[in-house]
């Protein structure tokens, strides 16, 4: 038995899983390479790179494999790495994020032309309509439980909107899902596949450091809040987006002080450099999903494709069904 879905036709692959491209290294290519090879869909986080850095990371997961895979630029502060990202020819162009006066008909067609499927992740119905009309491939609907960046819409809720607003075009779905159950319950919805940010952190290949999968190991995902401190400390102008990130000792310090932040960015940049110097991981920024309340262990992300697969087909062959009288 396996599950086949639009998405998985569209794109080539296995499974309908997706590691999502977490920016600055935090998907590199290792982990996208061995999500790929297990047949699910890794994807490379390039934003916030340099092009010579995506190049390598998409050489190691081609070196694991011949499946696809994808490149993810956040495109309101990188678009100048899309030229390069194209040429390396990833099978998949994932996309979040764009700015107001940013073509998303013209990115997708750039994309296209060169082979590519576009992936566009939004957080809210209008913007999925918008990537509709500009001719993603496919659409990530995520919920505001997802690490990372997120908007303020539940999963359950906007990934059902997108599936009826965007039909026929592929919808996964992102935010708050870590397991085999949370893959079924997206396929219940509508959606064609989920993709995962949280979960795929606390794998064996992940670049993340030890502390931090442990952290996720030991969350119940109470631990986090939205917040707006992380971008204020980089100085980064997120559209209409929160940070969901781990109250650390850091967080808890500036919540509510963001003027303040701003002002002190560079004192307080050394101080979280000292911090990380001497090993205290609880004075940091952690990104992380309210789905760390359902991550247990740190597994091979190969395995780990392969376990939430099975436990989805176990539950929509055997225990669904079940319950029709």
């Amino acid at each position: 038995m396996s599950i086949r879905t639009a998405f998985t036709e569209l794109v080539g692959v296995e499974h309908p899983v997706v590691s999502a491209g977490m920016g600055g290294g935090g998907a590199d290519g290792e982990l996208a390479g061995c999500v790929s090879a297990a047949g699910g869909l890794g994807v490379i986080g390039a934003s916030w790179l340099d092009a010579e850095a995506v190049r390598g990371h998409i050489e190691r997961a081609r070196e694991l494999t011949t499946a696809p895979i994808g490149v993810n630029l956040l495109l309101f502060g990188t678009e100048e790495l899309l030229e390069s990202v194209l040429e390396l020819r990833p099978e998949v162009l994932s996309t979040a994020w764009p700015r107001d006066d940013q073509s998303l008909r013209e990115i997708f067609a750039r994309a296209q032309e060169r082979g590519a499927k576009v992936m566009h992740m939004v957080a809210a119905l209008p913007d999925a309509v918008l990537a509709a009309e500009a001719g993603a491939d496919v659409i990530v609907a995520q919920g505001t439980e997802g690490g990372g960046h997120v908007g303020e819409m539940g999963s359950s809720v906007l990934v059902r909107q997108v599936v009826r607003a965007v039909a026929p075009i592929p919808v996964l779905a992102a935010g708050g899902f870590a397991d085999g159950a949370g893959l079924a319950a997206a396929l219940a919805l509508g959606a064609d596949g989920v993709l995962m940010g949280t979960r795929f952190l606390a794998t064996e290949e992940a670049p993340a450091s030890e502390s931090a999968k442990k952290a996720i190991v030991a969350s119940d995902g109470h631990d986090t809040v939205l917040t707006t401190v992380p971008d204020t400390l980089a100085g980064k102008d997120w559209p209409g987006a929160w940070s969901r990130v781990t109250r650390t000792r850091f967080i808890e310090e500036w919540l509510g002080r963001e003027p303040e932040l701003q002002r002190r960015r560079d004192e307080v940049r050394a101080r979280l450099v000292e911090a990380r110097e001497r090993g205290d991981s609880d004075y940091s920024t952690m990104w992380v999903g309210q789905s760390a309340g359902l991550v247990d262990s740190i597994l091979p992300a190969g395995e780990l494709v392969r376990a939430l697969v099975a436990e989805a087909e176990e539950i929509l062959g055997v225990r669904l069904p079940g319950l029709l009288a």
